[in-house]
C-alpha cells in the first residue's frame, strides 16, 4: 500500500508529467512537415505501448484516504493541460495556415494526429476534471470537451453512462460481436440525443422546461461556438476545416477507448427493470505501466466505476479474480479494435470465460448480446 509521503513524491508522479513531451512533437511536425506529422501517434500510441513490453505490470494500490494535498501535483498536471492544448491547438493552426508551407496531406495528417493531443490526452484529462467537485475543474473540463465539440460527453457520461453502465440504456456499453465501426456510427447517433434527453428529465423533475437557463446545453452550445469562431478567425475557412479535422479525431479516439472498455460486459437483469449494482468486474482491467501514465491510470477503468469520484493517483488495481484483464494496454487493444475479426479472436472468448466466471447460471445470452433485456427503471 503506498503511504502519502509516497505519492508526492516527484518519482512517482512525474512519470504523468510525460505526456507534456507531445507538445514539442506536434511543433516538430508543424513546422518540418513530410514524414513528421505521423510522430504524435507514433510516440502516444507506439513508444508507450513499448515501454509496457519492457516496464510490465504495476499492481501497486495507494492508500485511498490520502487527501489532495498529497495529490497536489498529480492535480496540477491535469489543470495546466488546459491553456497548455488551448495554445498549442490554435497556435498550430494559426502558424500552419499563416506560412502555407505544408501541402494539403501533411495538413490533414497532422490534424488528425493532434487529435492525439486533444483526445488521447485531452479528452481523458477532461473526464478526470468532470469527476470532480469543485466548479473551476468542471469548467476546465468542458473547456477541452468544446475544443473537440463534443460537450455533451460530460452530461452522457455522468448522468447516463456511470448509473446505466451494462444496461441497455448505456450508448457507451459496446454489444457483444458488434464491431467498432457499427459502434462508433451508433454512437455519434444516439450520444447526443441521450445526453439531451437526460438534461431534459432532470429539469423536468423540478417543473423547468428544457430552455431553462440551467441546462448546460447552453453552456455547450456557447463554448463550441467560441472554439469554432476562434479557429475561423485565426486560419479562415481552411483553419475551420482542420479544426475539424481534430475534432473528429479525437472523438474518434474516445470513442475506441469506450469501445474497448466494457465491450461484451452487462449487468445481470433482477427482473422488473432491475438490475444488479455496478461492482468492479463491469470493466475490463488493465494494468499495463507506461500507458497507464499516459493515460492517467484509465485503464484501471474497474475501480473507476466502482468508485467514480476517486481522483486517478488513488484508482485501485484489480487481480484477474476479481475483475476481467485486458491483454494489452489501450492503445494496442484499440488497434484490435479497427480489426474485427482480429477484434473476436481476442477479446469473445474472454468474454465467454467472464460469463462462466460471474454469471453461470443464466444459460440464454441472446437478450443480452443484443441488449434487448428490459429498460433500467
Amino acid at each position: 500500500m503506498i503511504d502519502a509521503e509516497t505519492i508526492a513524491r516527484p518519482n512517482r508522479f512525474l512519470p504523468f508529467w510525460m505526456t507534456y513531451l507531445l507538445v514539442p512533437i506536434a511543433w516538430i511536425s508543424a513546422v518540418h512537415g513530410g514524414w513528421t506529422v505521423i510522430l504524435l501517434p507514433l510516440v502516444a500510441w507506439w513508444v508507450f505501448s513499448g515501454l509496457d513490453g519492457i516496464l510490465g505490470l504495476n499492481t501497486e494500490n495507494a492508500d485511498t484516504g490520502i487527501d489532495d494535498d498529497a495529490l497536489y501535483w498529480y492535480r496540477m498536471g491535469v489543470m495546466l493541460w488546459v491553456p497548455v492544448q488551448f495554445v498549442t491547438l490554435y497556435g498550430i493552426l494559426w502558424y500552419v495556415t499563416a506560412s502555407g508551407h505544408l501541402g494539403w496531406i501533411e495538413l490533414l495528417v497532422l490534424f488528425a494526429s493532434l487529435g492525439v493531443i486533444s483526445g488521447t490526452v485531452g479528452i481523458v484529462y477532461a473526464h478526470e476534471l468532470l469527476h470532480q467537485r469543485n466548479k473551476l475543474e468542471r469548467w476546465l473540463g468542458d473547456i477541452l470537451l468544446a475544443m473537440v465539440l463534443y460537450s455533451h460527453f460530460r452530461t452522457e457520461h455522468l448522468l447516463v453512462h456511470h448509473p446505466y453502465v451494462g444496461t441497455p440504456r448505456d450508448t457507451v456499453t459496446a454489444r457483444y460481436n458488434e464491431n467498432f465501426h457499427r459502434y462508433f456510427a451508433r454512437v455519434l447517433r444516439e450520444g447526443l440525443i441521450s445526453a439531451f434527453r437526460a438534461e431534459k428529465e432532470k429539469l423536468a423533475k423540478k417543473n423547468l422546461p428544457w430552455t431553462d437557463t440551467r441546462n448546460p446545453f447552453w453552456r455547450y452550445w456557447g463554448l463550441q461556438g467560441l472554439a469554432l469562431a476562434l479557429a475561423l478567425y485565426l486560419g479562415g475557412w481552411l483553419g475551420l476545416f482542420l479544426f475539424l479535422v481534430q475534432a473528429l479525431s479525437a472523438v474518434w479516439q474516445l470513442e475506441l477507448t469506450n469501445y474497448v472498455e466494457h465491450y461484451g460486459l452487462t449487468r445481470k437483469h433482477l427482473g422488473d427493470g432491475k438490475y444488479e449494482h455496478v461492482k468492479p468486474h463491469h470493466s475490463w482491467n488493465a494494468a499495463h505501466k507506461a500507458t497507464n501514465w499516459l493515460l492517467i491510470n484509465l485503464q484501471r477503468h474497474s475501480d473507476h466505476h466502482y468508485k467514480p469520484d476517486r481522483r486517478f493517483p488513488l484508482l485501485q488495481n484489480y487481480s484477474g479474480a476479481q475483475a476481467p484483464q485486458l491483454p494489452y494496454g489501450y492503445p494496442i487493444m484499440t488497434l484490435f479494435a479497427l480489426w474485427p475479426r482480429k477484434w473476436r479472436q481476442v477479446m469473445n472468448p474472454r468474454v465467454a470465460r467472464w460469463r462462466e466466471m460471474y454469471y453461470p447460471e443464466i444459460t440464454d445470452w441472446k437478450p443480452y448480446n443484443k441488449h434487448r433485456t428490459p429498460m433500467p427503471r
